[in-house]
């Protein structure tokens, strides 16, 4: 059965390059970048699943009256599973915003317009904007499931293909609205058993699975102090001085609190960077009575953010003494995230299908960034994200490969068997 489906999904190229063209053609930015949101994809989405037998879907708007339509669709797909009382579901989660193209002339094509290159033993890539990040994703784990009904084969257990909305932009109109309605406004959705893939992110071979991510603290940091004349710095207090020397001390002071290390991320410790700097006077011979700086924090998870900020307040009150200034912090973003096991069942299933498949020995990391990962994470919800792509999301002239797109869903059909 399984070599059946494998040529199923190899005879299923022009259906990947016909769905990668349509999605291409549809815009789905978010109002936050000067777009109309995901309506318009979502609905041609739907549309064409149906037409292709796949007829289980369930529609979740989250409710935004920037977008087209008053709202943000997430969408999901059902196949059901050979044992569908199984508490377990097998959850395969993409993407359907995009983010702009940005500078017009980088692109050598109309960014909307999919350009399809036949490079010879190199394969046929696919180019336009959203197409590797998240269309690659969602166009393999529709090929997969298509290949098992066309086969006539039953997942092992039930199977959600989930489409969601404003991954680029925070999630708070996808799978954060989600998770925060299950339950109330919307029906609950995840069981603590289920297992979730997540194909937006990975490398040229495929052979890491992301399974962590630090914890994040965006702080802005406001120093006030009292203006004066340069040439009369007795009579001020500046504030510019005592926020630089403030920006030095949390970044030495925390590093070296917070000094521990893990292999699984890289790089391998917390990360205090002090970053964007507001403009304060005009001029140059005036001491500044206010400055803003920020710091982008990436602290392991061994690390609690509140024992961060406490470390923060204790180097911020020395600074205040030695300046005679006042200083606030505001979070800006905080976030806290769990790992998923490398031992988890998901994890076990996944590595043994990449290396079915590819013949690649998969390797678990963690990331500096964020991902909607850990809102399910966060959830006790096992979360991976892989795929095999080049990494050209958000660049111009993005591409994926036909090949990712098919090698990507012979392991999602492994999985889903």
């Amino acid at each position: 059965m399984k070599d059946k489906i494998f040529q199923l999904i190899d005879e299923s190229e022009a259906l990947a390059v016909e769905l990668e063209t349509e999605l291409t053609k549809r815009p789905a930015i978010a109002p936050d970048s000067g777009g109309e949101g995901e309506l318009d994809k979502c609905e041609f989405l739907a549309g064409w699943l149906r037409r292709q037998g796949i007829t289980a879907l369930e529609r979740y708007d989250a409710p935004d009256p920037r977008a087209k339509g008053g709202v943000r669709p997430n969408l999901i797909a059902t196949i059901p599973g050979g044992d569908e009382g199984r508490e377990s579901r097998l959850w395969i989660m993409s993407h359907l915003d995009v983010v702009p193209p940005g500078e017009a002339g980088l692109w050598t094509s109309d960014p909307w317009t999919l350009v399809c290159k036949d490079e010879g033993p190199l394969g046929k890539r696919l180019i336009g904007r959203g197409v590797e990040d998240n269309q690659q994703g969602l166009a393999s784990s529709v090929t997969a499931a298509l290949a098992l009904i066309k086969a006539g084969a039953r997942p092992g257990r039930t199977v959600k293909l989930l489409f969601v909305a404003d991954e680029e932009n925070g999630s708070a109109y996808g799978i954060r609205w989600l998770l925060q309605n299950q339950g109330k406004t919307i029906p609950r959705l995840f069981n603590q058993d289920d297992m979730v893939l997540i194909p937006d992110s990975g490398d040229p071979k495929g052979e890491t699975i992301e399974i962590a991510e630090k914890n994040i603290l965006w702080l802005k940091v406001l120093t006030k102090g009292r203006q004066a004349h340069g040439s009369r710095p007795d009579q001020g207090a500046n504030a510019h001085l005592a926020g630089a020397d403030l920006a030095v001390r949390l970044h030495e002071g925390l590093s070296a609190k917070f000094a521990g290390r893990d292999s699984l991320f890289e790089p391998d410790y917390s990360t205090f960077q002090p970053t964007k700097k507001e403009s304060n006077v005009p001029n140059v011979n005036t001491i500044p009575g206010e400055d803003v700086f920020y710091m982008d924090m990436r602290v392991l998870n061994r690390y609690p953010l509140k024992a961060v900020l406490a470390e923060t307040d204790r180097i911020k009150a020395g600074v205040e003494a030695k300046y005679g200034v006042t200083v606030s912090c505001e979070a800006l973003q905080a976030g806290e995230s769990r790992a998923t096991s490398a031992d988890a069942p998901l994890i076990t299933l996944l590595s043994k299908a990449v290396q079915e498949v590819y013949g690649v020995k998969t390797r678990c990391i963690g990331i500096g960034g964020g991902t909607v990962g850990a809102y399910l994470r966060n959830e006790g919800i096992a979360a991976a994200v892989w795929s095999r792509l080049d990494g050209t999301a958000h660049q111009p002239d993005e591409y994926t490969r036909l090949d990712n797109i098919l090698g990507d869903a012979k392991v999602m059909a492994v999985l889903m068997l």
